[in-house]
Parts: C-alpha cells; sequence; structure tokens
C-alpha cells in the first residue's frame, strides 16, 4: 500500500525526482534545466546536485558544467542484479531441499551488518514463521545470519560485532560478544550453523554460507523447522545437504571449494 505524501522527506524526495529526470535521450543536464523541470529554486536545486555529486551519484562534466548519473548508482544497480542472480541460481536447489524435507528453505544475502531474506520456498510439513523475503534478520542470532557472518573478512567481522545490541529473545540467545566469537569459530570448521531456538521457541534452523570468488561470504541458504521434527540425526542429514547445495550456488559465483574447506 502507497504511504500517505505526508510522510515524505522533502530533500530526499527532490534528489530521487532529480536521479529520475535523466534518461538515455537525455543523459547530461544542466542546473536550469533541472530546476525548470522540477518547478525548483536554482540554488535548491544546486545544493542537491552539489550533494549527489559529492556522494557519487551524479558527476558533472568539466567542459560544459552540465551533471550525469554517477557510477555509484551503477554500483547500487550491480548489487540488485546480482541479487537476482543469485536468486534466480538458487531457486532450483531451495526446491530441492524443500521436496525431500518437507521444511521451509531461505535464501539470504549480505546487506552491510545484515541479511536480507530475498527467497523464501515452504514445503508441505511447513509451519507458519515471522520470516519472509524483503523482511531483515539479525546477523547474530539466526541461522542465514550466523553462517554470513562467520565467513567474512576479519576487519567486517570486529567492525560489526563491536556494534551489536544484543537482545535476548529467548533463553537460548546469544547475548554475549565472547559467546558469540566461539560460535563463529566452531561454524568456520563445521562450515555450516544452527539456530537452536534462539530467534523463536520451538524453531529449529540449519544453515550454511553462500561464498564469492574470493572465498568471502555474500548470502546464506538454511531450512528451519520445529524441533519437534528437527532431532538430532536429522539436523545430521540436512547439515550434510545444506552444506552441498551451498558450495554448489556459491560455483556459480565462482567460488572454488579447496581440499581444507
Amino acid at each position: 500500500m502507497p504511504k500517505s505524501k505526508s510522510n515524505l522527506i522533502q530533500s530526499v524526495d527532490r534528489a530521487l525526482r532529480i536521479l529520475e529526470c535523466f534518461s538515455r535521450k537525455e543523459s547530461e543536464l544542466g542546473v536550469t534545466e533541472i530546476a525548470n523541470r522540477l518547478d525548483l529554486h536554482k540554488s535548491t536545486t544546486f545544493g542537491i546536485l552539489n550533494t549527489l555529486e559529492n556522494r557519487g551519484y551524479l558527476c558533472q562534466n568539466p567542459e560544459n558544467g552540465k551533471y550525469k548519473l554517477g557510477l555509484k548508482l551503477f554500483e547500487l544497480g550491480k548489487l540488485v542484479e546480482y541479487g537476482m542472480d543469485l536468486r534466480t541460481s538458487s531457486l532450483p536447489y531451495l526446491k530441492k531441499l524443500v521436496d525431500k524435507y518437507g521444511e521451509t528453505a531461505h535464501l539470504a544475502m549480505r546487506d552491510g551488518d545484515q541479511v536480507i531474506y530475498i527467497d523464501k520456498v515452504e514445503g508441505e510439513k511447513a509451519i507458519k514463521m515471522s520470516s519472509q523475503v524483503g523482511k531483515r534478520a539479525y546477523i547474530y542470532c539466526t541461522g542465514v545470519g550466523k553462517a554470513v557472518l562467520a565467513f567474512m573478512p576479519e576487519d567486517n567481522i570486529k567492525d560489526i560485532v563491536k556494534n551489536i545490541k544484543f537482545h535476548k529473545f529467548t533463553l537460548n540467545t546469544i547475548t554475549d560478544l565472547n559467546e558469540l566469537k566461539l560460535e563463529l569459530e566452531k561454524i568456520r570448521k563445521k562450515r555450516y550453523c544452527i539456530d537452536n531456538e534462539e530467534i523463536e521457541v520451538g524453531l529449529k534452523c540449519v544453515a550454511a554460507p553462500i561464498m564469492n570468488y574470493k572465498n568471502v561470504s555474500v548470502g546464506s541458504i538454511s531450512i528451519s523447522g520445529p524441533t519437534s521434527r528437527m532431532n538430532d540425526e536429522r539436523v545430521d542429514l540436512i547439515s550434510k545437504d545444506i552444506k552441498y547445495v551451498a558450495v554448489k550456488i556459491s560455483e556459480t559465483l565462482g567460488y572454488k571449494m579447496h581440499c581444507n574447506n
């Protein structure tokens, strides 16, 4: 449902409208052209253009002073494209896992210090859960989150964990930094992780990382089900399958598994 216009932030709305002025036919526009088109004061337009240029969303042609779209937009566009490619290549594998176990499969993608669910496939036995496509997941107490965090570059991990504000959702939620670090070490050794009722009572999840060609996690996949069905024997079977599937998806991103992995 569309948001009320009363909730819009005017400066952000104007900046986005400026970006939307550009097209293939009009790849370069001047300050006056943009101001007239959007019925804005020239000084206001120039201020927004200067901000967008400073952030890399626009760049200025030194010969004519006109602006054109910057590389930052290209970078963000590639992320969207990448996310869609990852979803397309992962879907057949997710469906096979769901067909085999009858539980819910998730695909998540890293976005800074969080992960976002970009796909979800439910099986015949699936129980209702709060996850949904487009929703962000906690990185320290969900299977998809921990699987991603464990295989990020060390500097990134340090930056993220020092800013985590731990919340205790269940009795099993990790709320201690040292405990989290130990958990990440275990995950790196096993190459999969378990969310044992850490975010939701009665729900257990097995997850594995999706790696890129740099051997860095970019996402994760998981199988989630009720603890009544996710006993140790079943978790062991799922963990083997989900690691295999995660590697196959990772290979589509250029990842090459080494013998010590």
